[in-house]
C-alpha cells in the first residue's frame, strides 16, 4: 500500500516502544517518554542550550547592523542575505542527509555554526564595524544552518519509535518556542551589562554543548543503497517528485503554506500597536502582540499530553490549521489588547499542534532515504512562508486596513484548508 495513505511502521533501527503512559492527570502534561531514550535525550538536551543561545545572536546581528548604519533598510537587507543561502543549502542539505552518516554531517555543521559565532565575536570585539562582513558571516551561518536542520530533524525517526514521534516533536518545538520568548528578553537584559560582543561568545560556547551531544550519538548511516548516491540537483528534484507522488506529504506542506502565508499577521503588529491598541501604550502593545503566539505555543507544548498520543495525524493537522484561522480572525476583530493576546495565544497552541503532527507525518510517511530531503523542504517552507506573509499582509493592510486584513486572512485560512481537506482525502485518512 502507498505509504502516503497509511502508516509506514517503525524504523528498523528505532528503539522498542516504551510502556504505556500512566493514567490520570499526567495524560494532560507533556509526554516525556522519548527522553527515556538516551540518544534522543542527548539531542534534545543540546537543543535546550542552543535554543536560547541562538536567539542571542539573532538579536545581536540586527542590533549591530542598526548601530552601524542607523537604517532599518540595512537590517532588512541582512535578513534577505541570510534567507537565500539558508533556502539553497537546506534543499541541498536534505539531499546530503540522505546519502551520508547524519551524525557526521551534524558534527561538521554544528562545528561550522560555532566557528561562525566565534567570528561574529571577533569582528565585534575588534570594533570592525563592517556591514559587509556581518552580512557575509550571516550568510555563512545560515548556510550551515540549512545543511544542519534537515539532518537533525530526519535523525529523530532513527532515535525514537514511530508512535512517539509526536511527543518528540512536541518536546523539541516547545524548547524552540521557549527560546523565542526567553532569548530576546535575555539579550535585551544582557546587552547593557556585558555588551554586544559577549552575546556572540555565549552563543559559541552553547554550541560547544551541541557538538559534544552530537558526538555522543550513535552512527546514523544511510539505510540500503542510499549511500551509493551523490547529493546533486537530480537528488533534490527526486525529492520534489516524491512529494508530488505522495499526497499526504504534499498536503502537509500545503497546510503550513496556507496557515502561514494567509494567516501570519506579524507585519501588521506595529501598525496595530500604534493605531488600534495605542491607548495601552504602543511599546507595551507591540511586545504583547509579538509574545502572544510563542507564549501560546509554549503552553501547548507543556500540555501536549492532551494530543501527542493521537493516532489520526491527518485530522489533527486539519483541525489545528482551521483552529489557527479561527483564532487569527478573532484576533483581527478584537479591539481589546488582552482579548487580542488571548486569541494569539490560542493561535499559538494551534500552531504547536500543527507543527507536532506535520513533523510526525513527514518522519513517518516518508522512507528513511527520503527523510532528509523532506526535512529540507520543510525548513524552506517554515522559513519562507512567514516572509511571504509579511509582503501579503503588509500590502493588504495598506489597502483595507490592518484589522480587516488580519480577519480576512484568518477566514481565508479556514476556507482554503477545509476545501483542500475535502478535495484530497489522503490527509483525512492518514493515521498510524
Amino acid at each position: 500500500m502507498d505509504t502516503s495513505e497509511s502508516s509506514t511502521g517503525t524504523d528498523p533501527e528505532a528503539p522498542a516502544a516504551q510502556a504505556p503512559p500512566r493514567p490520570g492527570w499526567r495524560r494532560w502534561a507533556m509526554d516525556t517518554r522519548p527522553l527515556r531514550i538516551p540518544a534522543y535525550r542527548r539531542l534534545w538536551s543540546s537543543t535546550v542550550v542552543t535554543a536560547v543561545g541562538s536567539q542571542l545572536t539573532a538579536v545581536a546581528v540586527p542590533k549591530q547592523i542598526y548601530d552601524i548604519t542607523h537604517s532599518s533598510a540595512w537590517v532588512g537587507y541582512a535578513s534577505l542575505a541570510g534567507l537565500l543561502p539558508m533556502v539553497a543549502f537546506a534543499l541541498w542539505g536534505g539531499a546530503v542527509a540522505d546519502t551520508v552518516d547524519r551524525r557526521k554531517l551534524l558534527l561538521v555543521t554544528n562545528t561550522g555554526i560555532a566557528v561562525t559565532s566565534l567570528l561574529f565575536w571577533a569582528q565585534a570585539v575588534t570594533g570592525l564595524d563592517s556591514v559587509v562582513v556581518l552580512m557575509v558571516l550571516l550568510a555563512l551561518q545560515q548556510a550551515f544552518f540549512g545543511l544542519n536542520s534537515p539532518a537533525r530533524s530526519a535523525s529523530i525517526a532513527r532515535l525514537v519509535p514511530a508512535e512517539q514521534l509526536p511527543a518528540a516533536n512536541a518536546l523539541g518545538s516547545t524548547v524552540m518556542q521557549t527560546g523565542l520568548v526567553a532569548g530576546p528578553l535575555l539579550a535585551g537584559a544582557l546587552i547593557p551589562v556585558i555588551g554586544l560582543p559577549a552575546l556572540y561568545l555565549v552563543d559559541a560556547l552553547a554550541l560547544c554543548v551541541t557538538v559534544w551531544a552530537v558526538f555522543r550519538l550513535p552512527a546514523l548511516p544511510p539505510l540500503g543503497a542510499a549511500a551509493a548516491r551523490r547529493a546533486g540537483v537530480r537528488e533534490i528534484a527526486a525529492g520534489f517528485r516524491y512529494i508530488a507522488r505522495h499526497k499526504v506529504l504534499l498536503l502537509s506542506f500545503l497546510a503550513d503554506i496556507v496557515a502561514m502565508v494567509l494567516g501570519m499577521p506579524r507585519a501588521l503588529f506595529p501598525q496595530l500597536a500604534a493605531q488600534t491598541y495605542g491607548s495601552y501604550g504602543e511599546g507595551l502593545a507591540l511586545g504583547v502582540l509579538f509574545a502572544g503566539i510563542p507564549v501560546g505555543a509554549v503552553l501547548g507544548g507543556l500540555f501536549s499530553g492532551v494530543f501527542s498520543r493521537a493516532r489520526r495525524h491527518g485530522w489533527m493537522v486539519i483541525g489545528a490549521v482551521v483552529g489557527w484561522g479561527v483564532a487569527i480572525a478573532g484576533f483581527g476583530l478584537s479591539g481589546n489588547l488582552w482579548v487580542a493576546m488571548a486569541f494569539l495565544a490560542v493561535a499559538g497552541v494551534a500552531d504547536m499542534v500543527s507543527m507536532v503532527f506535520r513533523g510526525a507525518i513527514l518522519l513517518s510517511a516518508a522512507t528513511d532515504e527520503m527523510r532528509g530531503r523532506m526535512q529540507g523542504v520543510f525548513t524552506v517552507v517554515v522559513a519562507g512562508g512567514p516572509r511571504l506573509a509579511d509582503v501579503l499582509h503588509g500590502t493588504a493592510g495598506s489597502a483595507f486596513g490592518p484589522r480587516a486584513a488580519v480577519a480576512g486572512g484568518g477566514a481565508l485560512v479556514v476556507v482554503v484548508m477545509l476545501a483542500l481537506a475535502a478535495a484530497v482525502p489522503a490527509l483525512r485518512r492518514y493515521r498510524i
